[in-house]
């Protein structure tokens, strides 16, 4: 095998056809909202690491469990990378009617692409967060909160952070 990219061989390089199963897919027997994404710093050096927060209420009646998760998408990049990646998960049970803050790190490392070696970009970057993968369709609602932020720098090698 010589050719070793990952396009067209796995539903994370596909074009814009969604998986018929996506990760995170499934039905919760009560309903979750998502507010208050916050992203911190909003801009950061290139190995910078980020801080994220967002909140989870369980808008339904019975108490639940949710599994937070966290994706990136590049919307530069010199290589091909996933249309989104996850980088962060947390379950988290919430009872019925009640909220919690979720806090994340996502390390720098996280934004790596691979061009002969591990190396960090600057760029724009935006970061989803929900119970679901972005665009993913499914009975239960579930919304995707999005944010974007921005890295500042020269490219560089990952292992020069």
């Amino acid at each position: 095998m010589e050719n070793y990219t990952m396009e067209g061989r796995t539903y994370r390089y596909y074009g814009q056809d969604a998986p018929l199963y996506p990760f995170g897919y499934g039905l919760s027997y009560t309903t979750f909202q998502y507010r208050d994404l916050v992203l911190n710093p909003p801009v950061l050096p290139v190995c910078a690491n980020l801080s994220v927060s967002v909140v989870l209420e369980n808008t339904g009646q019975r108490d639940g469990e949710e599994v937070v998760q966290l994706y990136l998408r590049w919307e530069q990049s010199s290589v091909p990378v996933p249309r989104w990646q996850l980088v962060a998960f947390q379950r988290v049970a919430v009872p019925a009617g009640q909220e919690t803050k979720l806090s994340f790190h996502v390390g720098a490392k996280r934004r790596a692409v691979w061009a002969q070696d591990w190396r960090l970009e600057p760029g724009t970057f935006t970061l989803f967060a929900g119970g679901q993968q972005p665009g993913q369709q499914r009975r239960a609602p579930s919304e995707v909160l999005s944010a974007r932020f921005t890295v500042t720098g020269a490219a560089r090698p990952l292992r020069g952070c």
